[in-house]
């Protein structure tokens, strides 16, 4: 998976990528990878079991919306999918 109009990458998560879910989900959809790079190298999350709990409901509360949060392992690191439907 690339980066490009429909996927992004970040190293760790912060509050303000809310931002690139509401711009996916008010256009075609898309995914936002935490855990990776800009290069795309894999560089995993330490606190990805908690990250998995707060996100969607964060996502919830501020946004409205649901999206759908997946824990990947790539390389032997933890990295999450964060899968947004266009509303």
């Amino acid at each position: 998976m690339k980066e490009s109009q429909h996927v992004e990458w970040k190293e760790f998560w912060r509050d303000e990528y809310l931002k690139w879910i509401c711009g996916f989900a008010n256009a075609d959809g898309g995914t936002l990878v935490i855990g990776r790079n800009d290069k795309g190298v894999v560089t995993g999350l330490k606190n990805a079991g908690k990250l998995l709990k707060d996100i969607p409901n964060k996502v919830r509360d501020i946004l409205g919306i649901m999206v759908d949060v997946n824990l990947r392992e790539r390389e032997g690191k933890e990295t999450l999918e964060i899968v947004v439907e266009p509303y």
